[in-house]
């Protein structure tokens, strides 16, 4: 090895600093060895990636087990279900007011039949246990199926192989509300929501037309060979798509009024019809208005006028005002419903300008949508999220678990809600929601009659609102009934008798 030394000793002839000797291989690195230090580091990086994958599964296990292991095995479609289902006999599902809407007993060969004393009445909220489930009996298939039976009764029945009883799942249902709502659609299809705005309990959803879950096994291939698209098995309440009609122009007076303030500045006299361009608007059966303020316009539900004040508000304005309203996005529910749409370009046309402002256009939603959208409003603009089980129960009664929601979404400002109040309080007193105007609770609506074909004089008929009493929860309502008239005549009614059994309680 070749190596000069370098320090700091003194020559001996010159007495100078000399330098020490130096290793000339100093820093120097065979091939071989490099060699070994690059598999070394290779090696090194496998290790670390299989070692974040490890770690990275037994986390995704974690979450499993911990997060979402409920909701895997509440799905019916779960084969672990059928283990849990030879081993307990089904809980029951009760409204709140305790009565019992659907529950289990052995058939005479060993088996098991679901029992629905309502039969069609809470068929769509409650739903059905066969074909994958559908209803609370899906949305609570795990609850059901666990049981909480006393101990000593529990590994009894484990020796002696008998099933132990499922828990029962306590809803936020009313029996008398969710009757009343289904009867008052009478023959006709459609829809009613019925919401607590404070609490975001659903207290009715009643879809017609309507099945008997008792008799659905038999019935299945009839119900699902429906080519019409009117299957019984849609739930019209969450999933049904409607347009809006004049319901919608709560989104215009909203944008209104946190653009101005208040609808103090808006006038418009109306002759019954409206014309931009090539396009014109009519009223409801061609009512000429006359002088109106926004206040009057509204509670008239006068077309004209509203298609007017689309040119007078911000449009990216008004759509943001609209989609923060979950239109074109999802609900915040635990159950099957469709998502509410709505569409106007950046530069609209004036048919589709005055179109979508008076709720027509190509805006669809939901019954359910439109019950959120008036419990905010009620509830000063804040939506507090809607659900359905109030509270799980061992089949002897003790409590196991509770569900209050505490989730909630501002969808729209404060001081706006307040004036729509006023608003929707004299539609009621002064507008097309008269039959309202009682002395026993105070209601607030908007009434809308939508068209939904180009060849039809038909309409849906809507009432969206709520209505309050002291002593009482408010509670907030939509309501449609399909191919009927104008909502003043027809889905009016409805709400009024769904309020009347709410208030008299």
């Amino acid at each position: 090895m070749a190596i000069l030394r370098v320090g700091k000793k003194k020559h001996k002839e010159t007495g100078f600093d000399a330098p020490d000797m130096i290793d000339l291989n100093d820093g120097y690195e065979s091939p071989k060895k490099k060699a070994k230090r690059e598999r070394n580091r290779e090696y090194a990086v496998v290790t670390y990636f299989f070692l974040f994958l490890f770690v990275a599964l037994i986390g995704y296990f974690g979450w499993i087990l911990f997060a979402r292991a409920e909701t895997i095995i509440n799905s019916s479609y779960n084969k672990r279900s059928e283990i849990y289902a030879q081993r307990v006999q089904r809980g029951s599902i009760l409204s709140s007011d305790g009565e019992v809407l659907a529950y289990s007993k052995e058939d005479d060969d060993g088996g098991e039949d679901r029992i629905y004393p309502y039969g069609e009445v809470f068929a769509h909220a409650v739903g059905y246990d066969i074909k994958g489930g559908a209803g609370l009996e899906d949305e609570a298939n795990f609850y059901l199926l666990r049981s909480h039976t006393f101990i000593t009764s529990y590994l009894a029945n484990e020796v002696t192989g008998n099933k132990n009883i499922g828990d029962n799942v306590i809803t936020t249902l009313d029996a008398g509300v969710q009757e009343a709502a289904y009867e008052a659609i009478g023959d006709y299809r459609g829809a009613v929501v019925v919401i607590q705005p404070s609490t975001g309990k659903i207290i009715a959803m009643a879809s017609k037309p309507s099945f008997d879950p008792n008799t659905l096994e038999s019935d299945w291939d009839d119900i699902v060979g429906d080519d019409e698209g009117d299957s019984p098995l849609l739930n019209r309440a969450s999933q049904g798509l409607y347009p809006p009609g004049s319901t919608f122009k709560i989104f215009a007076a909203l944008e209104y009024f946190n653009e101005k303030s208040t609808g103090e500045s808006f006038s418009y006299y109306c002759t019954s019809s409206i014309t931009k361009g090539d396009s014109t608007i009519h009223c409801y059966a061609n009512a000429s208005h006359g002088e109106l303020s926004l206040k009057k316009a509204f509670a008239k539900s006068c077309n004209c006028a509203f298609a007017s004040l689309g040119y007078e508000i911000d449009l990216p304005s008004y759509r943001k005002l609209v989609e923060k309203a979950l239109f074109n996005d999802s609900l915040p529910v635990s159950f099957a419903y469709s998502k509410s749409s709505f569409s106007m370009p950046d530069d609209p046309s004036d048919e589709e300008l005055m179109q979508t402002v008076i709720g027509q256009g190509n805006t669809l939603v939901t019954p359910l949508h439109m019950a959120l959208v008036v419990s905010a409003i009620d509830n000063k603009g804040v939506l507090r999220y809607p659900y359905m089980i109030d509270k799980i129960e061992s089949s002897s009664g003790g409590e196991v678990e509770t569900f209050e929601q505490k989730d909630k979404k501002r969808l729209f400002s404060k001081k706006s809600s307040k004036t729509l109040r006023e608003y929707m309080r004299y539609t009621v007193t002064d507008g097309t929601a008269k039959d309202l105007n009682v002395s026993s609770y105070k209601a607030y609506g908007k009434t809308g009659s939508a068209e939904y074909s180009d060849t039809l004089d038909l309409t849906h008929s809507w009432f969206v609102g709520f209505a309050k009493k002291d002593g009482y929860e408010d509670i907030a309502i939509a309501v449609i009934v399909e191919k009927s008239g104008s909502g003043s005549k027809y889905a009016v009614p409805v709400a009024k008798k769904v309020f009347d059994e709410y208030f008299s309680k």
